[in-house]
């Protein structure tokens, strides 16, 4: 299972992003499963509707997560978050990107992202590109 990260859903529909067609077909393939956590919802819609204008993007992005990920979407509880602190300190990353981390192991799921420097680089998360199919 890919736990796909907010950053996964954006590149997806911007066509200049470096793993667009990569996380396009990350996003858009029903037939394998894939999870959320409960904030990916608030990052796509604070980038997309916020930070970019674009709020018929963030809707259309959150309907396809809502319904690709089903019940696979984790709420970033008091005992995730008490992993995800621990995480953060010791690889010195953001509480919302240690939760993506803290829920990837705690399900055994694979953490997709682009965040090449503060995940994918420290062998937290693959980029779209090293997602294989099972």
């Amino acid at each position: 299972m890919w736990l796909i990260d907010a950053s996964v859903w954006i590149g997806a529909r911007d066509p200049e992003d470096r793993f667009h067609a990569d996380a396009r077909r990350l996003v858009l393939d029903f037939s394998q499963p894939a999870a959320a956590l409960d904030l990916t919802l608030y990052e796509v819609a604070n980038v997309m509707g916020g930070r970019r204008k674009q709020p018929k993007e963030a809707r259309y992005l959150l309907q396809t997560l809502v319904t690709r990920c089903g019940e696979d979407i984790v709420a970033a509880g008091p005992d995730l978050i008490e992993s995800a602190l621990e995480i953060a300190a010791e690889h010195d990353l953001t509480a919302y990107d240690a939760a993506y981390v803290a829920a990837a192991r705690r399900h055994g799921w694979t953490l997709v992202s682009t965040d090449i420097a503060d995940l994918v680089s420290k062998g937290l998360a693959v980029a779209p590109d090293g997602a294989n199919y099972p």
